[in-house]
């Protein structure tokens, strides 16, 4: 039933039968380690993990060691059992050691020996197994893995043990059989030069590899098989050199085989030069004359002499493969021997306990059976032998031992199968004496087989054959079985000749002879081990040992292992013999179950007793079903006192010394009983309990009710007397009111008369003062009038007057002009003119030179009044109270020349000369006015010209610039959107300018490193002089800058008479102390890695109330604002340095951060770290703003360099600090899942017990699940919080939820799974609304697509609600729950609750489910993978933040002085840049 629902574990008693499907199906995946790790037996599904699993924990709980038999037929999956079980033990850690038990990651987290230890599986398959008719990989030899662990259940090693490994596969297979795996291996994975080197071909160009006539296996690949035993040769330390040597011996074997011998007539010839031959000697570095003489010859030593005889062609053959065969051993017991010295626990104090893994050739009949059948057969009966002892015989041996009533149950006992092979006379012992014999032959072995056991002891287990001597018959557990004796006393010598043994002794292949010598080392030890005599035996065929011998004392060995050890069974059953999948032979599977004596453990347990308790366990769980008066000490008086009230069929139990034994379902009854009991007490305890709780309510409420009354009877005279107050108060209000209105309406009366008499009066004054103001505005009219006519009268005769004047002024010229032409014409006259012009251009010319020396000073004041503003307003100012006191000179003298025309007439004779002076001082006059004016006009020219020259230099040097950045954007488009801004492609000079994003500055920067020591000061000083001309300067190194100021620096009138307060040297010494506190690394580094980094308590985050965007990212800025200081002063090293110890301090921080809001600190330090990387990438971008500064290329690969490098290790330190955060959250989210989502029942009306009901209504308290979903929602909140508070981009929080819900689907899915009778239909609608509330969550949360990562588990929980009765709602649930694999349905529907409500599920529905399964082979997926708790999902960077400049913002907690003066300069530093601009 099992099997056709495509199951194959079941458990039968103590033992785990599995069935092999001869199909690779996915229940072995790393989530099936997972689900079984740290879980009981019979808790789950029948599961080859759940033995592995309950072998470890007894290992560690009961400090025992473990062995688990595998067993079975050949082909029934022993080999891929075990190897299985080794891979769980590699996988899974101690549960004690820590509280929460994982998984380890094989690939990364496994031990460098847990490595060994799964590497070994590949390399002995190839080594030690072949291809038989009844199992593609069946295994030729016996192994037992001890796998050793420590104190801590650590594997700390491991030790391998073999047995009787198949020969003679070496040189022979019977049709449709293969060699050993590992020469199709090297013949099909060789490569093209080890092939010519060691001669390599097809394999059916070997003698020893083509008898079978099948080379290839179907869905083998040997190529890639050795390409895996290569590997894991490598992973166990077998370097390459030693594998070729290795592959060398391979080879040579199998042109060994090729090695042709010649039949003569009485002897055999075999030529030295053969090429075989030759190639063959090569390989294997020996005489290939002394190899090929010892072939066909054989010595026998005397006592006096050494007889050397030949050997026909039979005979060589024998020897031949004989050679071939002892080399093949070798090196596998070399090969085991590596292993175990590489496996081998480095102390050995360290072992603790082991775990043993038997991995034994399963029970083998052919149609011919030899030496090996024989052997493999005999260790068969052994290992059933054990497991016998160990149900039946030490079950029934209790029984008498306890002296109660039984009956024996016949079983098959094999122990006289097992005298008859290995006793005293025995066949082995039987077999050894006739191999010694030198005339032994196999019809003589079985005539003696005859003679010895065709007594009526063995006439159950031995028979002689119908015809002939030369077979026998062994009746086994499992069936009868004949052997033919051809070739047993050969096998069991299994010798070579001491003459060949030398011969490979002298050889010179080191690799040869140390697996020779290794080989005779452990035949010495099997032989001698248990003797203390070391000395080197005789080399003589009597003290070889037989391989019989070997294999029977290993085996007894394995026997006493076996016993000393806690035993697990593993029973492998063959479903048929065709290999085909999924088909099931009910007769040869019975035929296996009833050979391995599972049929007899069931019926043992069925007709035995099976519970068993001894007395006091017994009454320590029972004693509640009797009276506590029948209470004593006395333990099986208590028994029996509660067997007899409670049973009364006395049949049921037995009462044995010690213990009492229960028939089948007897443990059950009394479980159900004690139940019952404590459901009896407790309605009892209830009835007394609500009785008291009843009573102490009614007392409360009666004493509620007269309190009550005695407060309504005071309230009631309370309000009376309230009343009475309320009356007289109300009296005393009215008397009160009407005093007050009456009072209040004389008051308003009183105050309306005054208001009146006070209106009426202004109103009068207004009036009189009004008329007033009319009488002397009038008056003033009429002054101003009167005045207006004198004054006009007066200036009508005054123009009269003055014309008079000049109308005689002008006759009185006149005349004068006529004297003066008169005089003219006389020659006296003309020479006194002439002196007096001379002596008027001499005049002249002194005071132009004089005017030419005042020009010059006036210049010489130009150019001062240029560069010293200062005294520019006072020079003015004289200039303007000397033109004031010229304009006074000039009344003066008009003044002086009005009383010398009143006083004409009376100075006549002075007349002339007053005219001369006058004229003279007018024209003196004229020429003053016109000085001024034209020195006014100059400077006013000049203030012009400089203001505009000014705004010239401004838009000139505006247009620039921007004709270069549309230069540059026009070179950027045409080269390609890629190309990045401020790159010429034209010359090797670069011009880098910003027009994006940051603020300007006009302020010259150092283009070179500055230097503070004395010396430098001449240097700086001429450099200074050259910034402040605006002349180009060439330097070794330019930094690049990224002008990011605080503020927007202030526009200052360079033209205006101030000088600004701020020197050329205070300019110099702020830079100096910038460049000294920025390259003071170690100063400025502690307060910015201990202050700002790891002493830094993060703010909590909070939506309602969310601080501003610098109280988070404070730390950030203050890193953008050094690092930019540092670009701005040519500190690229030190910049290096301080942006590479941020972030391994920010690094150390985050991984070191253990607190419980280790999920908030991360995200404060990710927003803070995207915020770092935005400033990198836009200063890769733009390098300068607005300032363009020549570079070479070597200069640029500099700066390019740096910014690449840091930014990709912020990207990297970014992705740390979420993966960090993301393993955390992962870890908690991971413990709330299942409780949350599986466990919990939030939907009241449909809760549901998985358990027993009484307990569940008892416990209610205690069984609730650890976690529920309100707080997985919290969590959820908890990382939605941390994100918005701190800034961070929705990216990353949609990635994250996305990231964590997948870990909920498939963790969920995955544990639902492998849910035992949990699954039903309430179960599926609590599930479906702990689904929904996480789907309400992401829709209000603006993420719609998280649900998607649940929609396996939704599927789920509508399969389990969909009805199930017919093969029409199976189709429909394939339909809908279109999302599961057909495996994942049927896991489902076979772990499905039917409650009582529902229709069972029947049996044609499970096997239409299962041929669905069958049918689907390529969708067999089973577990969805599961998400690493340690690893995360690829993180995508968020874009990049806009900033437009750097910001200062230091906390007042914080304590940085550096970084504050830093800040002040920085100030400082924007107020004087407009100087360097002059």
């Amino acid at each position: 039933m099992r099997y056709s629902q495509l199951q194959i574990y079941t458990y039968s008693g103590i033992v785990l039968i599995a069935v092999n499907p001869f199909q690779n199906i996915a229940l072995y995946s790393n989530d099936i380690i997972r689900t079984y790790s740290k879980k009981n037996k019979g808790e789950l599904e029948p599961h080859i993990f759940a033995i592995a699993e309950d072998s470890y924990r007894c290992m560690i709980r009961d400090n025992i060691n473990q062995t688990i038999v595998v067993s079975g037929e050949s082909g029934a999956g022993k080999t891929v059992s075990a190897k299985y079980i080794m891979r769980y033990f590699a996988t899974v850690e101690d549960p004690e050691r820590s509280l929460n038990r994982e998984l380890k990651n094989i690939k990364s987290e496994m031990s460098e020996t847990e490595e060994r230890i799964l590497a070994t599986n590949p390399v002995i398959e190839a080594f030690g197994n072949a291809k038989t008719i009844r199992n593609d990989n069946s295994s030729r030899f016996g192994k037992y893995i001890e796998i050793n662990f420590d104190n801590n259940a650590e594997i700390v090693g491991a030790r391998i043990r073999t047995y009787l490994l198949e020969r003679s596969r070496i040189v022979f297979q019977p049709k449709n059989e293969r060699n050993y795996h590992i020469f199709y291996q090297l013949c099909f994975g060789a490569t093209e030069n080890e092939k010519e080197e060691f001669g390599l071909k097809d394999p059916s160009d070997f003698h020893y590899l083509n008898q079978g006539e099948s080379s290839t296996i179907p869905g083998i690949n040997d190529l890639n098989d050795f390409i895996m035993t290569r590997n894991a040769l490598k992973t166990m330390g077998i370097t390459d050199e030693v594998q070729n040597d290795i592959f060398k011996v391979l080879a040579a074997l199998l042109h060994l085989g090729n090695v042709k011998i010649q039949a003569l007539r009485n002897n055999a010839l075999l030529s030295a030069s053969d090429a075989t031959v030759e190639f063959v000697c090569k390989l294997l570095g020996i005489d290939n004359v002394q190899f090929a003489k010892w072939i066909v010859k054989k010595q026998i030593n005397t006592r006096n002499e050494k007889i050397i005889t030949d050997l026909n062609q039979k005979q060589a053959i024998v020897v031949r493969d004989s050679v071939s065969k002892f080399l093949y051993s070798s090196l596998f017991d070399w090969l085991i021997n590596s292993i175990n010295c590489i496996l081998k626990t480095k102390d050995e104090i360290k072992t603790k306990t082991f775990i043993g893994v038997l991995d034994i050739y399963g029970f083998e009949h052919f149609d011919i059976n030899s030496f090996e059948q024989f052997c493999i057969n005999y260790a068969n009966e052994k290992l059933q032998q054990e497991f016998t002892q160990h149900v039946f015989k030490l079950e029934q041996e209790e029984y008498i031992r306890e002296k109660i009533n039984w009956t024996f149950i016949d079983f098959s006992d094999n122990q006289p199968c097992i005298d008859l092979i290995e006793s005293r006379l025995g066949i082995l012992s039987l077999l050894d004496e006739e191999s010694r014999l030198p005339a032994g032959s196999d019809e003589s072995f079985v005539t003696k087989l005859v003679k010895n056991f065709t007594i009526p002891t063995y006439q159950n287990y031995f028979r002689k054959a119908r015809f002939g001597m030369s077979s026998f018959t062994i009746c086994h557990y499992a069936l009868e079985v004949t052997y033919q004796s051809d070739g047993f006393i050969e096998k069991n010598k299994d010798t070579i000749s001491d003459d060949l043994l030398n011969l490979l002794n002298s050889t010179t292949n080191n690799f040869v002879k140390e697996i020779i010598l290794s080989s005779l080392a452990f035949q010495e030890k099997n032989q001698y081990g248990s003797q203390n005599n070391t000395s080197k035996p005789v080399n003589s065929l009597l003290k070889k040992p037989t391989l019989g011998s070997i294999f029977k004392s290993s085996l007894i060995g394995l026997m006493d292992t076996i016993n000393s050890t806690n035993v697990h069974y593993i029973r492998c059953i063959k479903p048929n013999d065709e290999k085909v999948s999924w088909k099931f032979e009910p007769k040869l599977v019975l035929s296996q179950l009833r050979a391995c004596g599972v049929l007899e453990t069931i019926r043992i347990s069925s007709a035995g007793f099976p519970g068993r308790w001894t007395f006091q366990e017994f009454i320590s769980r029972y004693y509640i079903l009797v009276h506590s008066s029948f209470w004593n000490n006395e333990a099986k008086k208590l028994s029996i006192e509660i067997l007899e009230k409670t049973v009364d069929d006395s049949n049921k139990y037995q009462i044995g010394l010690t213990k009492i034994f229960f028939r089948a379902g007897m443990l059950a009854y009394f479980e159900h009983l004690r139940l019952n009991r404590l459901n009896e007490c407790a309605i009892l305890i209830q009835k007394n309990m609500l009785s008291y709780m009843y009573r102490k309510r009614y007392i409360r409420i009666r004493k509620s009710i007269i309190l009550l009354q005695n407060y309504a009877r005071g309230f009631s005279i309370r309000k009376k007397a309230y009343e009475m107050k309320c009356n007289l108060a109300a009296l005393k209000l009215q008397t009160a009111w009407r005093r007050y209105y009456s009072q209040n309406l004389y008051r308003k009366t009183r105050n309306a008369i005054i208001l009146l008499q006070s209106v009426v009066r202004c109103y009068l004054i207004k009036k009189k003062v009004l008329a007033l103001r009319k009488e002397k505005t009038a008056t003033k009219i009429q002054s101003l009038w009167k005045r207006y006519i004198a004054r006009k009268k007066y200036k009508i005769q005054y123009k009269r007057i003055v014309c008079i004047q000049s109308c005689w002024r002008r006759k009185k010229a006149k005349d004068e002009l006529k004297r003066l032409r008169i005089e003219a014409k006389s020659l006296s006259h003309f020479k006194e003119v002439s002196y007096k012009l001379e002596n008027k251009v001499i005049e002249l010319t002194h005071n132009l030179s004089k005017k030419h020396q005042e020009n010059k000073l006036l210049l010489a004041q130009i150019e001062d009044l240029e560069n010293l503003n200062n005294t520019w307003k006072t020079k003015s100012e004289k200039w303007e109270e000397e033109r004031n006191n010229l304009e006074n000179n000039l009344n003066n003298a008009n003044k002086a020349l009005e009383k010398a025309f009143d006083l004409e007439q009376e100075i006549h004779a002075l007349k002339k000369q007053l005219s001369i002076s006058k004229v003279n001082l007018k024209k003196l006059n004229e020429e003053s006015n016109i000085l001024r004016e034209s020195l006014f006009n100059k400077s006013t020219e000049l203030e012009s010209a400089l203001s505009q020259k000014a705004e010239y230099e401004n838009a000139r040097s505006n247009l620039v610039i921007e004709i270069e950045y549309l230069k540059d954007e026009v070179n950027r488009l045409s080269m390609g959107k890629n190309a990045p801004l401020g790159f010429r492609p034209n010359g090797s000079t670069r011009f880098i300018s910003n027009t994006k994003q940051f603020a300007t500055s006009p302020s010259k920067l150092y283009t070179k490193r500055q230097n503070i020591s004395p010396g430098s000061n001449k240097e700086n000083n001429y450099f200074e002089g050259k910034l402040l001309y605006g002349q180009k300067t060439d330097h070794k190194q330019r930094p690049a800058s990224i002008l990011f100021p605080l503020s927007p620096p202030k526009k200052q009138n360079m033209l205006n008479n101030e000088m600004p307060k701020t020197s050329y040297a205070s300019i110099k010494d702020i830079n100096h102390e910038f460049v000294y506190i920025i390259k003071n690394n170690d100063v400025l580094n502690n307060e910015i890695m201990v202050e700002v980094i790891k002493n830094l308590k993060i703010p909590q985050p909070s939506i309602q109330n969310s601080l501003p965007r610098k109280e988070i990212l404070f730390p950030a800025y203050l890193i953008n604002f050094i690092t930019f200081k540092m670009w701005k002063y040519g500190l690229i090293k030190e910049s290096e340095d301080f942006l590479t110890n941020v972030m391994q301090t920010i690094q150390q921080v985050v991984v070191e951060h253990d607190e419980k809001d280790v999920i908030d600190f991360d995200m404060f330090w990710l927003s803070n770290v995207h915020e770092v990387l935005s400033f990198i990438s836009i200063a890769e971008n733009d390098i300068l703003y607005r300032i363009t500064i020549e570079m070479t290329d070597t200069e640029w690969e500099e700066y390019n360099r740096l910014i690449s490098l840091i930014k990709h290790d912020l990207e990297n330190l970014e992705f740390n600090i979420y993966h960090t955060w993301m393993k955390e959250v992962k870890k908690r989210l991971h413990k709330m899942i299942v409780p949350a989502i599986i466990e919990s029942q939030s939907l009241p009306g449909f809760i549901t017990t998985d358990g027993n009901k009484f307990f569940n209504k008892l416990l209610q308290g205690t069984n609730n699940p650890q976690f529920t979903m309100d707080d997985l929602l919290s969590l959820f909140n908890r990382v939605y919080r941390a994100t918005k508070s701190y800034y961070l981009e929705h990216s990353i929080h949609k990635q994250a939820i996305n990231e964590l819900l997948k870990l909920v689907g498939v963790t969920a899915f995955n544990d639902l799974l492998m849910r035992r009778n949990f699954l039903s239909w309430k179960r599926g609608l609590q599930i479906h609304y702990n689904a929904c509330r996480i789907e309400e969550w992401c829709k209000n949360h603006d993420l719609p697509e998280g649900i998607l990562q649940l929609e396996h588990l939704m599927q789920v929980t509508k399969l389990l609600q969909l009805k199930k009765s017919t093969i029409e709602d199976i189709g429909i649930i394939f339909d809908v729950c279109w999302i599961l694999t057909p495996v994942q349905i049927q896991k489902l529907i076979n772990q499905y609750s039917v409650a009582d409500y529902e229709h069972p599920i029947s049996s044609e529905i499970l096997k239409v489910i299962a041929n669905k399964v069958v049918e689907d082979q390529h969708s067999n997926t089973f577990f969805l993978e599961a998400i690493s708790l340690d690893e995360s999902s690829i993180y995508e960077i968020p874009e990049i933040r806009e900033l437009s400049r750097p910001q200062i913002y230091l906390p007042s907690w914080l304590n940085v002085p550096n970084v504050q003066k830093l800040a002040e300069l920085s100030t400082c530093d924007i107020d004087t840049t407009a100087l360097s601009m002059s």
